[in-house]
């Protein structure tokens, strides 16, 4: 008995030992073969892709043109007082809305974007987003009230009149209407696996993304988003933007070539001797008063059409997408997963692009804002900024008063000539 049971002790000893090491072996296979796993999953998931660094310097120069550029936008207003007229207002929101949009969403897209992962825990997933729905929704509607200030004031200007008071109260109610009709996006977003047996290992793979109850819900939501945020102020603009078109370029307007004439006209024939009066002065005066408002809108109108043309080109690859992704769930069975995924960054970089595109389009279809823009960027001091800024605004005071006394005076020729010839 002693020597079976003796036996029996070292082949326990020996099975103990056995599964020991077993278990050892398992432990290290187990963990090589994680480690082989994260190896595997930063070379073909996380290490940006040739395209995505062409991406990543993308959203760089987006992030400083954006900041920089609306940063100035909001300062030139607040510094110059006759620079805060409506529209300049309604501008000044925007390119908030575009600065806030920039510093809290952008850094986490880039991020999302190139690792598929959202770092960022689970109450940034519910504002990041919140954000971010809440800035398209400013940008839209402070457009929307640009386009009814301008209509308003070009093709009923009896019927409205807008005041910086007015204003203000409209980009109040602007976040207001925002953040309210936006408390949907914040309930539903929330952190995930995609692959739940490794959410204790590592935090790769976590995605932040909307959850509803039931299927309906998302594309009702979504269609109602689209229509609400995208398509039908679109289609209002577009319609508005149509009229003032051709209030300001098809009418026979005040200050349009065939009226000046007949005015002209009539000042030369109510003019006594060949020397100009008094009234000759006040009359021509007032014309050229027309010709530089008529100008003067129809460089506004121009501005802000091409802003309204970048914003609706930048926001439809996002918007159709979503639609297609929420609502059709056209990507749920896709064998091209690279391609679909491309197209979406490609989109989130269009959202953050149109912000840093409208100081641009200032820039180049303000003259006021571009001589902020090279005031704040000139190196002299603060006063002597200032000095060469009244000394551009004078030098262009000038050359308008020039542009119209030789616009007077050519029309004056021609009117003469018509009155030889007939």
């Amino acid at each position: 008995m002693s020597g079976i049971t003796g036996n029996l002790d070292c082949d326990d000893c020996l099975t103990s030992a056995h599964v020991a090491n077993n278990t050892e072996l398992h432990l290290h296979s187990t963990v090589d073969e994680d480690d082989e796993l994260l190896r595997y999953i930063w070379k073909e998931y996380l290490h940006p892709k040739q395209y995505e660094w062409v991406l990543i310097v993308a959203y760089i120069i987006v992030f400083f043109v954006s900041l920089i550029g609306n940063s100035l936008v909001c300062f030139a207003v607040w510094k110059n007082r006759h620079m805060r007229t409506v529209t300049n207002y309604f501008i000044v929101n925007l390119s908030f809305a575009d600065v806030l949009v920039t510093i809290i969403c952008l850094p986490a897209s880039l991020v999302v974007d190139i690792t598929e992962t959202w770092f960022f825990g689970n109450t940034l997933c519910k504002v990041v987003p919140y954000l971010q729905t809440i800035s398209v929704s400013v940008s839209v509607l402070t457009l929307s009230c640009i386009a009814q200030d301008r209509w308003y004031a070009i093709c009923h200007p009896l019927m409205f009149k807008s005041t910086a008071k007015r204003a203000r109260k409209s980009i109040v109610v602007i976040w207001v209407v925002s953040c309210i009709i936006m408390i949907p996006q914040a309930i539903v977003m929330e952190c995930s696996s995609l692959l739940p047996e490794l959410t204790n290992k590592t935090s790769l793979f976590t995605v932040c993304d909307e959850h509803w109850g039931a299927e309906i819900y998302p594309k009702v939501y979504h269609t109602c988003f689209f229509i609400v945020t995208y398509f039908a102020p679109l289609c209002l603009m577009v319609l508005a933007y149509i009229q003032i078109c051709h209030k300001l370029w098809c009418q026979q307007i005040p200050g349009s070539t065939s009226v000046l004439q007949r005015k002209w006209r009539s000042i030369q024939c109510s003019a006594p001797t060949p020397g100009p009066g008094e009234s000759v002065r006040v009359r021509t005066s007032t014309v050229c008063a027309e010709i530089k408002q008529v100008r003067a809108r129809r460089k506004t109108a121009r501005m802000l059409m091409v802003v309204l043309f970048v914003f609706a080109l930048c926001y439809l690859p996002i918007s159709v997408l979503n639609v297609m992704k929420r609502v059709f769930g056209t990507f749920k069975n896709t064998n091209d997963r690279e391609t679909v995924y491309a197209w979406f960054t490609f989109s989130h970089w269009l959202i953050y692009a149109n912000s840093a595109a409208n100081p641009i389009i200032y820039n180049f279809l303000s003259g006021k804002f571009r001589g902020e823009f090279k005031a704040a960027f000139s190196c002299h001091c603060y006063s002597q900024g200032e000095n060469r800024t009244k000394r551009i605004r004078t030098r262009t005071s000038t050359d308008s008063r020039k542009s119209l006394s030789t616009q007077v005076n050519n029309m004056d020729n021609v009117s003469r000539i018509s009155d030889q010839i007939v």
